[in-house]
């Protein structure tokens, strides 16, 4: 574990050295950002440090309803509601549609907000396997539940795989079912407006779709949100007790939040240029003949079938300025990863530099 003594850019500060940041998920350089701070002050300074209530008493705030208007227009949906923890977004989703379905297929390697968030009742829950719609669809088939409901990670936290969300909507039609997908990697970066996988695969406004996101990530502030129709989110703010109970997000939180949308809605250079960077490390990486995975996303792992490579690899980047964690989270895989990810404020002299440590410490092992 890395014991921060600052914030997170495209460099951190670590027991007093300064490293390049190849970790977290702070894409779109937002987390930093001057104009994001600036605001989460004056809102810290006009509101105090925090609501101490829940929404439905007096933790609502002007600032709050701003924010649920302005990402209602950024995902270009009819309302939105904003809850206290990203994390509890499938969870509050899968309540909220509860009456809709009577059964769940759930891609295998699922983020664990997915299965911590499948209530309770619900007999029927299978796993299909990785990114497989083919499995998908023999499980569907062989169900004898008539109201299924498909959910999957949109971009795979540890991967950065995208999941065949066209594909998997595809049988969801066939089928019947539901789809729901946890965009917290893709919101932001993926899409022609960055509103995620559906928009991804031209998807934005399909029936039966529905998405859990998070601010935590490329949004570069903090806590959750749902987007959808008026009646979808009426139903969130009466029925979901998470929603209910919970202590409305802080000031500070809220402003910062509401002013990197309004950053991501109007500086489409933040996703060209992070998906720039993420173009040049990945061809590098391929060349250098890691195992790695196909795609386009800002998540690049590299595999290591023993867990001390992977280690000495981690390491071996802190040793020559560069963060790139070994982990094994938010689920466990047979494989063992160094997670690198990438920034829209990396410079090339970072990149360039993390692939000749790379290609060092190739040639030596």
């Amino acid at each position: 574990m890395n014991i921060l003594n600052g914030g997170v850019g495209q460099t951190i500060k670590v027991n007093g050295k300064t490293l390049s940041y190849f970790a977290g998920n702070n894409y779109l350089g937002l987390a930093n950002d001057p104009t994001l701070v600036n605001n989460a002050v004056d809102a810290l300074k006009k509101y105090g440090v925090n609501f101490a209530a829940s929404r439905q008493t007096t933790g609502t705030a002007d600032i709050h309803l701003e924010l649920e208007k302005t990402l209602a227009e950024f995902k270009a949906k009819q309302d939105a509601v904003v809850f206290a923890s990203g994390y509890m977004g499938n969870k509050i989703l899968l309540h909220v549609l509860r009456e809709k379905y009577d059964s769940i297929f759930v891609d295998s390697m699922a983020h664990s907000s997915i299965t911590d968030g499948i209530p309770r009742d619900v007999s029927t829950v299978e796993y299909y396997k990785h990114t497989n719609p083919n499995h998908l669809e023999q499980l569907l088939k062989s169900s004898s539940k008539k109201r299924p409901l498909i959910i999957t990670d949109g971009v795979f936290a540890l991967t950065g795989e995208i999941a065949p969300v066209d594909q998997i909507y595809s049988l969801a039609q066939k089928y019947g079912a539901l789809l729901a997908v946890d965009d917290a990697h893709a919101t932001g970066v993926l899409g022609e407006n960055g509103r995620g996988t559906p928009e991804h695969f031209h998807l934005d406004s399909a029936p039966g779709l529905f998405q859990s996101e998070t601010m935590s990530k490329a949004i570069g502030s903090y806590g959750g949100f749902i987007s959808g129709s008026k009646d979808l989110i009426e139903n969130i703010r009466k029925k979901s007790t998470f929603y209910g109970a919970s202590t409305a997000l802080p000031p500070p939180i809220v402003a910062a939040g509401l002013s990197s949308v309004k950053q991501i809605m109007s500086r489409p250079e933040l996703r060209i240029q992070v998906m720039e960077n993420t173009r040049i490390l990945r061809k590098g990486i391929e060349e250098l003949a890691f195992s790695t995975t196909k795609g386009i996303t800002p998540i690049i792992p590299l595999y290591f079938s023993e867990k001390q490579t992977a280690n000495a690899l981690s390491q071996c980047l802190e040793e020559n300025g560069i963060v790139a964690p070994a982990v094994d989270y938010p689920v466990k895989t047979s494989q063992f990863i160094v997670r690198i990810t990438v920034s829209s404020t990396h410079t090339e002299e970072q990149i360039h530099h993390l692939l000749h440590t790379l290609k060092e410490w190739r040639e030596k092992i």
